[in-house]
């Protein structure tokens, strides 16, 4: 017996999803079925699988029900729900260009125009306040203290200069002397992602500002190094004007292309880049788990 699931594929910048229209609450993924689907040889291929449900809230009619690539779930992902705003759109789910989802990390407003030419949309995402106390991030210390531009043990005998908060899950943005290319991201990024400090495990962006572009690699909890990160460019945002590095808005670039990150006057940190429907497809998934 096979159970064909129909999906559809998304990007932002790079960061690619499956996604899954269950309105009704009729079929969640176990996480050995979310982690073949993401397989890139033996499935579909993604950094996460993103479930829309229908919401029994007025005031946030759907639900994004994300999950990483290894399966385990995450409280937001950035340039995930601005796929589900591009979904909601092409789908006819909404009846103007804005609309409220419900997420693990509260309700984040979306609005989708028109891009420059071809199938992309534009989103625009507010991704909330950001929140520098240990116990919010989590970060093992006194609940009360924060960790902003300080020396960070990042193996091998390297302490480089780091800032933690949370963006709604938590990160580590490491400052670097250069051009992240030149980073062991796959050498560094697993410690620092189950280093003592995180409880939860952490995302870990390294930086560098250069001409007022804050150039970044990402290394996602539950992925591993992806193309680009919505909240992780918040993040580095966030911690690079906290340093002085830059003003309250740039623009972060990613191997994936770039986001535009704007920290407003009342904390409210927006996210704004391109998404674009991929492709469309049917996959069955009993075989997949077998695999």
């Amino acid at each position: 017996m096979t159970e064909a699931l129909s999906f559809s594929k998304y990007q932002g910048t790079g960061n690619d999803f499956v996604m899954l229209v269950d309105l009704d609450d009729e079929r969640s993924l176990t996480p050995r079925e979310i982690s073949a689907v993401c397989d890139r040889r033996i499935g579909v291929g993604a950094d996460g699988v993103i479930r829309l449900v229908r919401s029994d809230r007025d005031d946030a009619p759907f639900f994004m029900d994300y999950a990483n690539a290894d399966g385990s779930q995450a409280e937001m992902c950035g340039n995930g729900i601005r796929c589900v705003g591009v979904l909601l759109n092409e789908r006819g789910l909404v009846a103007d260009r804005s609309v409220d989802v419900l997420t693990r990390a509260g309700i984040k407003h979306l609005t989708v125009e028109p891009a420059g030419g071809g199938p992309a949309r534009r989103v625009t995402v507010g991704m909330g306040v950001p929140n520098f106390t240990k116990a919010a991030i989590p970060m093992r210390g006194p609940a009360w203290e924060t960790f902003l531009g300080q020396p960070f043990e990042v193996g091998d005998d390297l302490t480089m200069t780091a800032s933690a908060l949370s963006m709604g899950n938590p990160h580590l943005v490491v400052f670097v002397d250069g051009d992240p290319a030149t980073v062991h991201v796959a050498h560094i990024g697993p410690r620092l992602e189950r280093h003592e400090a995180f409880p939860e495990h952490t995302n870990v962006e390294f930086a560098y500002v250069h001409d007022g572009v804050i150039h970044a690699r990402v290394w996602e909890r539950g992925v591993g190094e992806t193309m680009a990160c919505g909240s992780g460019a918040c993040a580095v945002l966030v911690a690079a004007n906290e340093a002085g590095l830059v003003p309250s808005r740039a623009v972060v670039s990613f191997p994936g292309g770039d986001l535009e990150v704007e920290r407003r006057d009342d904390g409210q940190v927006l996210l704004t880049g391109d998404a674009v429907r991929v492709f469309e497809g049917s996959v069955d998934l009993t075989a997949l788990v077998r695999s």
